[in-house]
Formats: structure tokens, sequence, C-alpha cells
């Protein structure tokens, strides 16, 4: 919704005061500056990025329009659950935790965290860590494979950034084009009437100006957009990291999930009381 209302903004307030001077929307109709900077930008992704490029960046796009939220409650569910899943394998042992790990759309436990629960990548990097530890034999290497996890997971989520930022940054260079050849055609027509030629002049112009309006007041802005969504699942996905790592070193329920929170960035973290009364609402049987 944020993107969409931050488009709506951009767009009017500079169609507002470009009408507030005078200014009429039928010049900026320029179907054939549209095609040349639309089609050369179209063609410079497919070159660089290929169809797949062009595939996940229409997908992330598409994200942006019902985003995930990280927020303090996603976190408190989470680390509620946390609790009530390692406080099972302190009291059973840790192979009570293999049938959750092995069917976890079955697990009433893992399925009580409904953000974590639906969010496939992150229940997956969950069980799949977990799995290692029941397994046995790969503590010592456990860090390292989440590291590695996560950081080619990082880099194939960035693809639609790349692709984003690109676009942004050979949109104006497109924009000169179009102008350019505007000029030519304007150049092939420079003994016709004065009101020819401004009109000539102005639809080149207006290649110019789609340009950078589409690289500083669209692209680029929804490149950052997508970044930004990328770094709040990192910062979900390290706090996922955190509480393994420590389960695997022995430590006890609550100094687990004390770690992760501590990893949970302090505009939305909980404080230490707000987690002890989440606590304390879990039914005991």
């Amino acid at each position: 919704m944020a993107v969409v209302i931050g488009f709506i903004i951009v767009m009017g307030s500079i169609l507002l005061g470009y009408t507030m001077h005078g200014g009429a929307l039928a010049p900026l109709m320029q179907i054939s500056e549209f095609i040349i900077i639309g089609g050369a930008v179209f063609g410079s992704i497919v070159i660089g990025f290929g169809f797949h490029g062009v595939k996940v960046t229409i997908d992330s796009l598409k994200g942006l329009l019902s985003p995930k939220h990280y927020d303090k409650h996603t976190y408190l569910e989470f680390l509620k659950m946390i609790y009530v899943f390692f406080t099972l394998a302190r009291k059973e042992g840790i192979l009570a935790l293999e049938r959750h790990v092995e069917s976890p759309e079955t697990s009433e436990i893992l399925q009580s965290a409904k953000a974590f629960s639906t969010n496939v990548r992150a229940l997956n990097f969950f069980c799949d860590s977990l799995r290692l530890q029941i397994q046995g034999g790969a503590e010592k290497q456990l860090e390292s494979l989440m590291d590695g996890d996560l950081d080619v997971s990082t880099e194939t989520l960035s693809l639609p950034v790349h692709v984003l930022q690109n676009m942004g940054d050979s949109l104006p260079g497109f924009g000169i084009v179009a102008a350019v050849l505007g000029v030519v055609i304007t150049m092939g027509a420079i003994d016709g009437p004065p009101a020819q030629i401004g009109a000539k002049v102005g639809a080149a112009l207006v290649g110019t100006f789609l340009g950078i309006l589409l690289a500083y007041g669209i692209f680029n802005p929804l490149a950052a957009a997508v970044a930004h969504g990328i770094k709040q699942e990192e910062e979900f996905f390290v706090c996922i990291k955190t509480v393994v790592l420590s389960f695997s070193e022995g430590c006890a329920p609550k100094i687990c999930l004390e770690m992760a929170r501590r990893q949970i960035p302090p505009n939305i973290r909980p404080s230490f009381m707000e987690l002890e009364n989440e606590l304390k609402s879990i039914p005991t049987n």
C-alpha cells in the first residue's frame, strides 16, 4: 500500500504543479517516446539479466503490494513458539522434536507462529538446521552452513534489486536518446511554421522528462523498496540463526530467547518484560 500511495504522491504532485502553471496534459502523451524508452530499457534488461531476471523482478514487484510484515508482534509470536519448542526438547529430549521438524505443516507448535509458519523459506531454514542437530555430528559446521545458506539466498533475492537499479541508471540515458531522435526529426522540418517546430521540440523534450521521472520517481524507489524488504527478512533470519545456534550450544530456552531478542532491530524489539509477560501467558500442562 505504501508503494501505491508513494506513486500517487509523486505523479500527483508533478502533474498538479505542471497544470497549475498552465501546462496542458496532451503534449505529454507522446506514445512514440514511451515506445523508444520502454522498449530500449526492456531490451537492455533482457540482454543483461535474461527473461529470468524479468520474471523474478515482476514477481518481486507483485510482492510489494502484499509485503511480509516483521513487526514486534511477529517476533514475539516467534519467540513464544520457540520457548515452547525448546522446552519440549529440554523435558523429553531432542528426539521429541523430530516429528515436528520432519512434518512442520502438521506441528501444532510450529504452526502456532503464523507469520513464521507461512514463510516457507524461514520454516525450511529453521527445520533444516535443527534436523542436523537431531541427527548429530554437524554441530561444529552448523554456523558456517547457516551462513552459507543465508548468503546464497540473499544473493538470489537481490536479483530484482540489481535489475531495478540498472533500469533506474539507464533510463535518463535512454531519455536523452529519445530526445535526440526528436531533435533529428525537428531539424528535418526546420523550414516549417514556428508552431509546428515548437510542438516537435516539445515532444523531443518529453523523452528527457520521462527518462528522468521514471528513473528517480519510479524505478530507483522501487529498487529501494525491494531492498528494504530483503533487509527486513534478513533480520528475521538472523534471529532464527541466533536461537538455533544458542540451542545447539546447550543454552536454556530462556537464554536462547534472550540472545535472539538482542538481535531484533531496536525499533521493534520487545522489552525483556514484554517477552516475560508473553511467556507467562503460555498454558502449562
